[in-house]
């Protein structure tokens, strides 16, 4: 079964730290750009950060650019996503997804012809 399983999240405080991890099973990332997206409650999906197929692209979303870092190891299937400085208004369930080829920019952060979704992983933060 081909997916993405996103780990990592949970209970922070503002000024915290989360690493957010991306695993693929039944394929290979070594294909694909790879990015996150959010959606807070009540707000529309964004996209936070993409990386391409051999890292050297990253585009952030200006939200998070500065306090966010988008990385990816291939040999371990797996993408991260290093949140530093965390805000309240980063409060939201992140989701990691794929899509075939080394689009990274504006495209993919409006979410046009993904592949593959992971189903997130729920990230607060709060004092």
């Amino acid at each position: 079964q081909l997916q993405l399983v996103e780990s990592g999240g949970g209970l922070v405080q503002p000024g915290g730290s989360l690493r957010l991890s991306c695993a693929a099973s039944g394929f290979t990332l070594d294909y694909y750009t790879i990015g996150w997206f959010r959606r807070a409650p009540g707000k529309e999906r964004e996209g936070v950060s993409c990386i391409s197929r051999s890292g050297l692209t990253k585009v952030y979303a200006d939200s998070v650019k500065g306090r966010f870092t988008i990385s990816r190891d291939n040999a371990k299937n797996t993408v991260y996503l290093q949140m530093n400085s965390l805000k309240p208004e980063d409060t939201a369930v992140y989701y990691c997804a794929a899509v075939t080829g080394s689009g990274c920019g504006g495209a993919f952060l409006r979410g046009e012809n993904i592949d593959y979704w992971g189903k997130g992983t729920l990230v607060t933060v709060s004092s």
